[in-house]
């Protein structure tokens, strides 16, 4: 055998035990007439001991082993005098006497070691190398586990495991699609799919009940810690379902992976609105690790998230509040003993361009009960203990308060001002999980850039029933079937019930400003399809690249993919994307003009 035992499972008791091992050199040192080496596989580390008063040559071999040399061994197992408790084998040994170098190595250009002296630049470089490293391997373990518990449990449930085809064509709503040109059809491309989203409806249409596929997708968008250009999708769908039914089946799935994988138990999920998740914490995926929630002091902007109006706690007096359509703090316990440069750090933090408020506007409740605000000049002592009140804030705590003239946009800058003095306050563990579904999402939002209403989620999502009669009158209020789960603030999945009624698909086209032409051109083989019995089906997509990050506890995705795109889209160990020669674009017949 090449090797009878691996790096990390020989302990105490396979003392006097003949063995051999493989692996990387972690590290060797010299003392006295031994040598001493770390010999590393993917499963951990063994202590290594040449002794050159048994074996002078051999130890002499030893010392010229460097970093990361492949060898293999063939030694006794022997307890070790100075143990190490740090290590799985920290007890045991292996007294050397047969050694096979497989492999030199070159220095490698950062450590192979779980606190490495390598930057991300360089280890992107040399991603290869940066696999050895105990957290990252780890993390793609939690990555197979996850994996394989996720077909496990629907194995169990009667899901079908069916591939869908990656070159398809290029849809117009959602992100950038990636695009592949035709060398047998000239002048026609392929594209690489956002989602697997109408073959999977198809996969209804043909009877198969319940489907699922972990798959990759494609979407050519500006990248982010959570976003990569290609990513993995947990892709779902099931016929004969109503939105509760798709929800107990993937709340299960969920307690499931948490159980199975981390041995968390978690609670039933509650349910928000989305309605409520903006209005009282500025997001359609908020944390609910703690609370911080928003009070509306003014809002006379109704809109999807809120639409009573507020009346102005505040006189007239205050000219930025006068003129703001909407005014929202926070309330922040025990955080009245921030001074005035943190409170100054708050504003430049919230003025930033990545979040555009003007301005921050604070009160202290003093421990006496007495309210002291940078707006005191402008208010009296009582309109102040009504905020106070309002707020429900106590002595000690601290109010933060943001206006504007778009109540929304507020709302937005107001989340982020939470989310920061949620981290500041210590309340986003990230060993803690706090799970939700938000659903009731609008239909429909404006794009500014389009001029026109735009799905929110996609064009085959189904209207709530009882809101179909808005789609001739006011479709700007019409609320989907579509549902998110969301962990710890981030969404981790969502979906919704599709419509399953060509004429109501129809109807949503033209909505969205598609001539029957062009619906009939971009998505004729969808219609077509439900003409011959398209059974009520829904279903959704867990982003597995982000479930797997949030287990793992990380703060970017790219950690838990084997080969990731850097922050430009580029992968810089294969040099990707590259130019063609010319003879490939010709073939393709691609003319490319690329400026300097």
């Amino acid at each position: 055998m090449f090797r009878t035992n691996t790096c990390g499972e020989l302990r105490l008791s396979d003392a006097g035990k003949e063995v051999t091992l493989a692996g990387w050199v972690q590290r060797a040192r010299k003392m006295g007439g031994m040598t001493f080496v770390d010999l590393r596989d993917r499963y951990g580390i063994t202590q290594l001991v040449f002794n050159a008063e048994t074996d002078a040559e051999l130890c002499e071999q030893s010392n010229h082993l460097g970093r990361e040399f492949v060898i293999q061994v063939t030694g006794v197992v022997n307890e070790r005098s100075a143990k190490n408790n740090k290590i799985p084998t920290g007890e045991i040994e292996i007294i050397v006497n047969k050694l096979n170098i497989l492999n030199t190595s070159d220095v490698p250009p950062f450590t192979i070691e779980d606190e490495s002296d390598g930057g991300d630049d360089i280890r992107m470089k040399y991603r290869y190398l940066d696999l050895r490293r105990n957290p990252v391997r780890k993390n793609l373990e939690l990555r197979h586990k996850f994996a394989f518990e996720v077909r496990r449990y629907l194995d169990q449930q009667g899901f079908l495991e069916i591939e869908t085809p990656i070159l398809v064509n290029s849809t117009p709503e959602g992100a950038r699609d990636f695009v592949v040109p035709s060398r047998m059809n000239p002048g026609q491309f392929y594209a690489l799919p956002q989602s697997p989203q109408t073959l999977k409806q198809l996969c209804m249409v043909a009877g198969i009940d319940r489907y699922f596929q972990i798959c990759k997708c494609f979407r050519d968008e500006d990248l982010r810690a959570d976003r990569q250009p290609e990513f993995t999708q947990i892709d779902c769908e099931m016929s004969f379902v109503e939105q509760e039914d798709i929800l107990q089946m993937f709340e299960g799935m969920s307690r499931h992976l948490f159980k199975s994988i981390l041995n968390i138990d978690i609670p039933t999920l509650p349910r928000m609105t989305w309605a409520n998740a903006m209005k009282y914490y500025g997001s359609d995926k908020p944390d609910t690790r703690f609370g911080m929630e928003f009070v509306e002091l003014k809002n006379n902007q109704p809109d999807n998230a809120s639409r009573e109006i507020v009346d102005s706690i505040f006189p007239a007096g205050f000219g930025v509040f006068d003129e703001a359509a909407y005014i929202g703090g926070i309330c922040c316990e025990g955080q009245a003993v921030y001074t005035r440069k943190q409170i100054d750090q708050l504003t430049d933090f919230v003025k930033r361009p990545q979040i555009g408020a003007k301005g921050l506007v604070y009160a202290r409740v003093q421990e006496d009960g007495t309210v002291k605000s940078s707006v005191d000049k402008f208010y009296s002592q009582e309109v102040l203990q009504q905020l106070a009140e309002k707020m429900n804030a106590k002595a000690g705590d601290l109010i933060l308060i943001l206006s504007g003239a778009d109540a929304m946009k507020v709302r937005k800058q107001l989340c982020e001002l939470r989310l920061e003095m949620g981290s500041r306050m210590g309340l986003r563990d990230k060993s803690k999980f706090s799970c939700l579904w938000v659903i009731d999402f609008p239909m429909y939002e404006w794009s500014d850039e389009e001029q026109r209403l735009m799905a929110m989620h996609h064009p085959f999502t189904s209207p709530k029933p009882e809101d179909i009669p808005l789609l001739d009158t006011d479709p700007a209020s019409v609320r989907a079937n579509a549902y998110d789960m969301v962990v710890n603030g981030v969404e981790v999945g969502g979906g919704s019930i599709r419509i399953h009624d060509a004429k109501l698909q129809q109807k949503i086209f033209e909505i969205l400003g598609f001539t029957p032409e062009q619906a009939q051109l971009k998505f004729g083989f969808l219609m077509n399809a439900f003409k011959f019995g398209a059974p009520p089906h829904g279903g959704l997509a867990y982003g597995l690249d982000r479930f797997v990050s949030l287990f793992a506890g990380l703060d970017s995705i790219r950690d838990c993919i084997a080969f990731p795109k850097n922050n430009s889209g580029r992968d810089v160990m294969l040099d990707a994307p590259g130019y063609l020669d010319q003879k490939q674009l010709d073939e393709l017949s691609l003319v490319v003009d690329v400026k300097e």
